[in-house]
């Protein structure tokens, strides 16, 4: 696989982030990947999904964020929209010919969701939200889930059953709002982080390696 660095300008206040860019030996397809609100896109469960998706043919452009760029408090809202943005038309820029997804893990999810719902992201054919953060930790509540049905594409959503920040029933008004364009996948005893109940999984079945099945899959669904 080979991998580059780079940056792009994500918004006038905020300058330019980093990128990594992953391209398999025979590609089908692009994903832009963001992380979560506590770690950048060096993290090892970033790593890990990128990885994955290489090792299925599906290049990945993990990005960061700029406050975790500059490592200081949260941005603004337009400036997290506008990174979202940035990074999928500079991920086309680099591969034009190939069909692009988007998404990310817990907060880069939430964000890309909320730059789609707000406007549709050009060249993007569907978005895929890795532990989308419906709410925080124990406190149930649907307000993170209102803007969903604005978004035209095709939405995959993939939670662990012990995600403490995901319920179903909170959940459920978006996805018969969205119908058929959305997709709600599981990864059986995980939590919020990829985690599972090691007693109640095979030692080495990686929900990682579930979750890269479950991207590639409803990818290849769109096309």
């Amino acid at each position: 696989m080979k991998t580059s660095r780079l940056t792009f300008a994500a918004h006038p206040d905020a300058g330019a982030v980093s990128a990594i860019f992953q391209i398999p030996d025979r590609p089908i397809g692009l994903a832009t990947l963001a992380h979560g609100a506590g770690a950048g896109m060096e993290h090892p469960n970033m790593q890990r999904i990128s990885a994955a998706l290489g090792h299925r043919q599906l290049a990945t452009f993990r990005y960061q964020f700029p406050f975790m760029e500059r490592g200081g408090g949260r941005d603004r809202l337009e400036i997290s929209i506008s990174t979202v943005r940035q990074a999928a038309a500079t991920a086309h820029q680099l591969m034009p010919s190939m069909p692009l997804i988007a998404g990310g893990h817990s907060f880069g999810g939430r964000m890309t969701s909320m730059a789609a719902a707000a406007e549709p992201i050009p060249h993007v054919r569907g978005l895929f939200f890795c532990s989308y953060p419906l709410h925080p930790p124990g406190k149930p509540s649907d307000q993170r889930a209102i803007h969903l049905p604005q978004i035209s594409v095709p939405v995959l959503f993939v939670s662990g059953t012990r995600d403490r920040m995901m319920t179903l029933e909170r959940l459920q008004p978006a996805l018969a709002a969205m119908s058929d364009r959305a997709r709600l996948e599981w990864l059986e005893t995980c939590d919020h982080g990829y985690r599972p109940l090691k007693r109640l999984r095979d030692a080495n079945d990686d929900p990682l390696e579930e979750l890269a099945d479950f991207i590639v899959e409803w990818f290849q669904s769109l096309m």
